[in-house]
Order: C-alpha cells, then sequence, then structure tokens
C-alpha cells in the first residue's frame, strides 16, 4: 500500500463530491430559515408583551390596581387570558413591568436634560414642567405611576423599580452642587408636589412648581 504524505502548500484540493457541496447548502438554507423564523417569533412575542403592559396600564388607569388581574389584562389586549399568563407568571410580574413602562417615561424626560453641556438650571425647569403636567392630560398616567409605586410599600417587589425615579429626581439636585441633606429635601419635595397636583391642587402652576423645587435646593 502506498504510504500516506501530507499534501504540499502547492498541490491543487481535491474538489468534494456534489452530493457533499449540495448538502451543505442546504442544511446553510434550512438553518438560515429557521433563524428568521426564530427572529421573527421573537418580535412578535415582544410586541405581544408590549401591548400586555400598556393594557395593564390602561387598567390600572380606569380602574386602579385592584383592578388588575390577568384576565383583566388579557381582555383590555384582546389577547386570550393564557398569553397574559405566558409572558407574565405572576401578578408581581405584570405590575413589575406595567410600573416600569410608567417610570421610563419620566426618566426618559429627564434624562434628555441632563446632557453633558446642558445648563444644570434647566434640569429643574424641566422636573417642574414634568410634574405640572401630572394635572393635566397626563393625570391618568400619572396617577396609575403614583398608585403602583405606593404599592410597593405592600410588595417587595417593585421597590427597586419605585426607586428608579425617585433616584433621577436626586440626580437633579445633584447636578446643582449641594450636600445629600438637600438632595433628599429636593427629593421629598418633588414628591409632595405630585401628590398635592395628583389631589386638585389648582394653583400648582409650572412657574409655582419651579419656585418651590427652587427654594428646595437652598442650603440655609
Amino acid at each position: 500500500a502506498r504510504a500516506w504524505r501530507p499534501r504540499s502548500p502547492g498541490s491543487t484540493a481535491r474538489p468534494e463530491p456534489a452530493g457533499i457541496v449540495a448538502a451543505r447548502a442546504l442544511t446553510e438554507e434550512i438553518v438560515s430559515g429557521t433563524t428568521e423564523r426564530v427572529d421573527g417569533r421573537r418580535a412578535r412575542g415582544e410586541r405581544r408583551r408590549e401591548e400586555i403592559i400598556a393594557a395593564t396600564l390602561r387598567v390600572v388607569e380606569r380602574d386602579g390596581v385592584a383592578g388588575v388581574t390577568h384576565r383583566a389584562v388579557a381582555r383590555e389586549a384582546d389577547v386570550p387570558a393564557s398569553s397574559a399568563v405566558y409572558y407574565f407568571k405572576t401578578m408581581d410580574d405584570l405590575l413589575v413591568a406595567a410600573l416600569t413602562a410608567a417610570s421610563d417615561a419620566y426618566i426618559d424626560q429627564l434624562t434628555a436634560l441632563q446632557e453633558p453641556g446642558r445648563d444644570a438650571a434647566r434640569a429643574v425647569a424641566g422636573l417642574a414642567r414634568v410634574i405640572s403636567g401630572a394635572g393635566g392630560e397626563g393625570r391618568a398616567r400619572a396617577l396609575a405611576e403614583r398608585e403602583l409605586n405606593l404599592l410597593a410599600a405592600r410588595r417587595p417587589a417593585l421597590r427597586p423599580v419605585a426607586r428608579r425615579w425617585r433616584e433621577a429626581v436626586s440626580e437633579v439636585a445633584r447636578q446643582q452642587g449641594v450636600d445629600e441633606l438637600t438632595v433628599r429635601r429636593f427629593a421629598a419635595t418633588a414628591d409632595g408636589l405630585c401628590a398635592r397636583i395628583l389631589l386638585g391642587d389648582e394653583d400648582l402652576t409650572e412657574a409655582r412648581v419651579a419656585e418651590i423645587l427652587g427654594h428646595a435646593l437652598r442650603e440655609d
């Protein structure tokens, strides 16, 4: 028998049989098609998840937290009840997702006002605008977010999310270069202003809210 010798670098590789080439091409096509189907299912799943979260917030806005059940949310989202349970196994999962969505909208507004190079005072004015907006068209959503925040006192799973808004407000104060005691006073003031507006304190205009927030920042 002829002894095996390694192929020299300059030698020409033997072409693969046509059957192997065709099989490899078919495998790649199947894998590509499977990936596309998986990506499509993932995108549809994410859309369904967002629809359920939006429906949860609408239920809270209309009926309060007490009205939130998997069945009620599924009915609001016009999906099978099993879908709500599939994406959110427990009520805590559902409520955490809803509070996260509500809080993120407000936090994103504050974050945009804290970009590098922006005047720090504009962040305070922006916060005043966000808070005063809870008394107008944004009242229903602000009320839902407030109720979910208060629920964190009874449901520990919500507490990390509830703290995110307060931390965002505290960061507005830190940008002013004040001490931590003043930061806490500022956050408490903002929280109280939100409550007063939701309770219908009509003299709290955006200008008045900004004035009160500015006073809370004074270290005296």
